[in-house]
């Protein structure tokens, strides 16, 4: 079912950006998106609530008097919850918070000098706007990813939007509300895709801008933060999801292939990738792949993402050939199923998130492992890392030196000045030691 490639014996004759051209990917246009949404985000930018309601309207189905979400119904959604569903959000919710809190940074001061300190401070952003798909799977373990980490930085506002759902009574899904009621959040929208954006970014009547957005979305989401960026902060431009396993001959192939299956439900241009020095393996992972996917709920979805250009198998000699080629793909999340698993994964420079042995698939760490699930996707996990608290906060120096202490220094930063042709810079320190 896997398409392969065969690159056994073979890796350490491509230079990197060779290897890295070798890889599954999915192929995602952000730049035409951006140029089919730039008009609804100038509309916004221009017209506010009027253009969300229109657009909302033109996309959804949906129209809305009022953007934000009443807090009746909030407090409805949290009430009706199944006691087993609430249970397993408020699982998600503690565990996600026990294993954030270690993130958060206490403000360090370091003296360079006699008299002389600088100080590191981490202080959050004011106000954010999360943001939870609606769309073929609606997340509202999303809201909890995002959330918590905002809550734990010590961000003092916090907006959230996701789709307005026709069969909600024009409101975001049930379970998104009631995760927002369990973590104490009001301010909810029912805005979704590049609309909430431009909501976010520029404001309206019910909704003040944000200094920074967060969450993942479809490509349309994706092009509006990236349209955005510099005007608000963003997260990452997250692309669809992916998932890559490298197994060796003792793995499993049930447990390959349904964790493969998992993540292909997510949508049709999902990315499911074999690494194994088995050609064994691989034959029993397709047989399983081939005996599964057929029956699952969304078949159609599933078997789509699996055929496409952007999964496949890769052939390799041995486990170091393997850790080469994730390294060169850089999956989102990577799963290690392999003898002596743990050190394989000490391993790995670049992912988004690891998963060690048979017993931490990646539907774990979608919903109750305690790690994030929102991570950088498409090869960016080479640069940049998952949602964190840290994602919210931003480090200030203070600097703080004595006259002795800058008149150590003093001649230092007037040759500096000096010789990048920049003299009045060095005035401003040896004024200070002129004669009165």
């Amino acid at each position: 079912m896997l398409r392969r490639i065969d690159l056994s014996g073979e890796i350490a004759g491509y230079p990197v950006r060779a290897l890295r051209g070798l890889m599954p990917r999915a192929e995602l246009d952000v730049n035409a998106a951006l140029a089919q949404i730039q008009p609804l985000l100038d509309d916004i930018a221009h017209r506010g609530t009027a253009a969300v309601v229109e657009i909302v309207e033109r996309f959804d189905g949906v129209h809305l008097e009022h953007l934000r979400v009443p807090e009746a119904a909030i407090k409805a959604a949290v009430a009706e919850l199944d006691p087993g569903l609430r249970r397993a959000y408020e699982t998600s919710i503690d565990r996600v918070r026990t294993a954030h809190r270690a993130q958060r940074l206490p403000d360090s001061t370091t003296e360079v000098a006699p008299g002389g300190t600088v100080t590191e401070r981490y202080l959050p952003v004011g106000r954010v706007g999360l943001y939870a798909p609606g769309g073929l799977a609606v997340l509202a373990s999303s809201v909890i990813m995002n959330a918590v980490p905002a809550q734990i930085a010590g961000v003092e506002s916090i907006a959230l939007a996701s789709p307005a759902q026709k069969t909600n009574g024009g409101l975001p899904d049930q379970g998104i509300l009631a995760v927002a009621g369990l973590l104490g959040i009001d301010e909810v929208y029912a805005v979704g895709g590049p609309a909430a954006i431009g909501m976010f970014t520029y404001g309206t009547d019910e909704c003040d801008p944000v200094d920074m957005i967060t969450g993942p979305g479809n490509i349309y989401v994706t092009a509006a933060k990236r349209a955005v960026r510099g005007l608000v902060g963003i997260d990452a431009e997250a692309g669809t999801t992916e998932i890559a396993v490298i197994a060796d001959a003792g793995a499993d192939p049930v447990h390959v292939a349904v964790d493969l299956i998992s993540q292909a439900e997510h949508d049709p241009a999902a990315a499911s990738v074999l690494i194994t020095d088995s050609a064994a393996l691989a034959d029993a992972v397709d047989a399983e792949l081939e005996r599964r996917a057929p029956e699952t709920r969304h078949a159609q979805r599933i078997m789509t993402a699996l055929a496409g250009e952007q999964s496949g198998t890769i052939l390799v000699a041995d486990i170091d050939e393997a850790v080469a080629v994730a390294d060169a793909y850089a999956a989102e999340h990577l799963e290690i199923q392999t003898a002596n698993a743990r050190e394989v994964a000490l391993r790995i420079r670049n992912a988004g998130a690891i998963f060690v042995g048979p017993y931490s698939p990646v539907s774990l760490g979608d919903y109750c492992a305690g790690s994030n699930h929102v991570l950088p996707t498409g090869g960016c996990a080479r640069h940049s890392a998952g949602l964190s608290v840290h994602t919210f906060l931003r480090a200030v120096h203070l600097i703080d030196y004595s006259r002795e202490a800058l008149e150590v220094v003093a001649d230092d930063v007037v040759a500096f000045a000096v010789s990048e042709d920049l003299p009045s810079h060095g005035e401003a320190v040896s004024a200070r030691f002129e004669a009165k």
